[in-house]
């Protein structure tokens, strides 16, 4: 005969985290509140053990408050489950919502299975996925110093355009450096937004160091290394999917992986009529990001640079195999579908959707074992 088993709702806030607790034989669940800070989580454990009776399940949802409830919970023996937000269900005409309710409705949900959990990644692997964010944050940061400082010559008519050189090469930054303002506020102003260009610079620089760093240790050494055989993907790239993915053994098909990323397109159909939209954007933006900057690579014919060759030096012809494999499949796609007069935005999604699957065969534990025997 099972066991009881007392289910636990949470609706957890930075202050405070409201409880509802199901227990086995009763009808209406206990409720109350308690303070967001350690020694009141232990107090709740301690009262969670001794009044469940039975095997004890606590959830709640995932969001800005972190695992650090889940770890808590579970160094006290309970099982604590994080659960997706965006795939409670809801009920159409429910109208009204309170912390009390949501907690509430948590335990039932959880009592009845209808609810979908995440793997939270382990403490070192979300200080790595951490890192790979703050780096993100440092590129967006000089991105936008970027900006500010092109659209103040902007308004001064100094326009950098000359010749075939990009934007931030060497002739560009030769060319800024010759700029001269004869009012001191313009003068300060362009000083200013300079210095802001060469500290977001300076700290995307560190932070790559330090990730490339952490992609030659052992646990991320081999991957890095077969993903880096793939065109369009290097270091930072390929540590950046293996932090945020964190566990390629929960998605059992590449398809899962492509709906986790929110890469597979949206639908509205009933009864005849069927409506397909766009992607549906749920999940790990970062990853989907990546993956279509990875995507536009493919729109060139199939080839092996030299960056790319010293990639794969040393890696398994196996993983070999199916970087080009992947890059011969793709380059076909984006170029039968710009054919058939495709937008290239839409090209992109589609050759990021089909990469997830060259990246899922080449992380899964089936690939890897045959790689291994090679």
């Amino acid at each position: 005969m099972s066991e009881p088993t007392t289910f636990v709702g949470m609706d957890v806030h930075k202050q405070d985290i409201a409880v509802a607790m199901l227990l086995p034989e009763g009808a209406a669940p206990l409720e109350w509140r308690v303070v967001n800070e350690p020694t009141a989580v232990n107090r709740l454990a301690r009262k969670l053990q001794r009044e469940g009776g039975g095997s004890v399940h606590c959830v709640y949802e995932a969001g800005p408050c972190g695992y650090a409830l889940h770890r808590q919970l579970q160094k006290h023996g309970l099982t604590c489950d994080v659960v997706a937000p965006s795939m409670i269900p809801i009920r159409p005409g429910e109208k009204i919502k309170t912390d009390r309710r949501d907690a509430r409705k948590l335990a039932e949900l959880a009592r009845g299975q209808l609810l979908t959990v995440v793997r939270p990644p382990t403490e070192d692997e979300e200080a790595v996925r951490d890192l790979c964010r703050g780096r993100d944050d440092a590129r967006l940061d000089l991105m936008r110093a970027r900006h500010r400082l092109s659209k103040f010559l902007l308004r001064r008519g100094r326009v950098y355009g000359t010749g075939s050189s990009r934007a931030w090469s060497q002739a560009h930054r030769w060319w800024l450096g010759t700029q001269a303002f004869e009012r001191t506020a313009e003068r300060v102003m362009f000083e200013d937004y300079m210095l802001a260009v060469e500290q977001a610079a300076a700290r995307r620089h560190s932070l790559e160091l330090h990730l490339e760093d952490i992609a030659h240790e052992s646990r991320y050494a081999e991957s890095v290394g077969w993903l880096r055989c793939f065109r369009g993907i290097d270091t930072i790239t390929a540590i950046t999917l293996l932090a945020e993915l964190h566990d390629f053994r929960r998605f059992r098909t590449p398809s899962q992986l492509m709906a986790y990323l929110g890469l597979v397109p949206s639908e509205y159909s009933s009864g005849p009529r069927q409506r397909r939209g766009g992607i549906t954007h749920t999940g790990n933006r970062h990853v989907r990001r990546l993956l279509m900057e990875t995507a536009w690579h493919y729109r060139h014919k199939p080839h092996v640079s030299e960056a790319l060759a010293r990639r794969r030096h040393g890696q398994p012809e196996a993983m070999i195999a199916l970087a080009d494999k992947a890059q011969l499949r793709l380059c076909r796609r984006y170029r039968r579908m710009e054919r058939r007069g495709k937008h290239a935005n839409k090209i992109v999604v589609a050759v990021a959707r089909e990469l997830v699957g060259y990246v899922w065969a080449a992380l899964t534990p089936v690939a890897q074992r045959t790689v291994t025997t090679q």
